[in-house]
């Protein structure tokens, strides 16, 4: 692939690094039961998304798709799949869908974001569709494990409990602590509070990033 490699977790680009996906790490992460969700939300739609346009692109032929619509059809794939997850997830649980349809409805916007003319279109020959596919996948895997990470620190100091997905109330509570049992920090449970224990962590990254990872880009 003629791309250049961009660390998923080091790079300019990452979550951390460039900030994408601040806003979805935020939000998905009040609830451990919200970013299990939106994780594997995540996943489906940037790897189906990637698998889709790839094989669109080689079935039809650039003469179809110019470059403007090249980014169209990703959208397009994004939408249908993130469309897809939501359907699957509300015959499971419609209660918890319809908690997170704007979430949800939100990752197909980042996987569409993510696309890059330049870098995403394949090349006719030397390109790997499992390179490309896997390096997508990736990048979805990183913000995956952050919101979960994030939310494993938030959700017992603002809501003193840890939730997984499921049952018909939405969520199931596996871990549960009297109401200020160390301290009250109920400010984390708002997104102003998220963003001060993001900040926090975003220095912690940048000091080991440049302490040990100069080079990475």
């Amino acid at each position: 692939m003629n791309k250049k490699y961009q660390h998923p977790f080091w790079g300019s680009l990452s979550p951390f690094g460039g900030l994408t996906g601040a806003g979805l790490l935020v939000m998905a992460s009040a609830r451990l039961s919200w970013a299990i969700v939106i994780g594997l939300s995540l996943l489906w739609v940037y790897a189906l998304t990637s698998l889709s346009f790839y094989y669109s692109l080689s079935l039809a032929g650039p003469r179809y798709f110019p470059v403007k619509g090249k980014s169209i059809l990703y959208t397009s794939f994004a939408a249908f799949w993130g469309s897809i997850y939501l359907f699957i997830f509300w015959l499971v649980c419609p209660l918890a869908a319809i908690e997170l349809f704007l979430l949800l409805m939100l990752v197909p916007l980042f996987c569409a974001a993510s696309f890059s003319v330049e870098n995403d279109i394949p090349e006719k020959s030397g390109f790997d569709v499992m390179d490309y596919v896997s390096e997508n996948v990736g990048n979805a895997a990183v913000l995956s494990g952050l919101i979960a990470a994030f939310s494993v620190i938030r959700e017992p100091l603002a809501f003193s409990s840890l939730t997984f997905p499921g049952s018909y109330q939405g969520m199931i509570t596996i871990i549960s602590y009297k109401p200020n049992l160390f301290f009250p920090i109920g400010i984390f449970a708002s997104s102003a509070g998220a963003l001060l224990l993001l900040g926090f962590i975003i220095s912690l990254y940048q000091y080991e990033k440049d302490k040990n990872h100069r080079g990475a880009i």
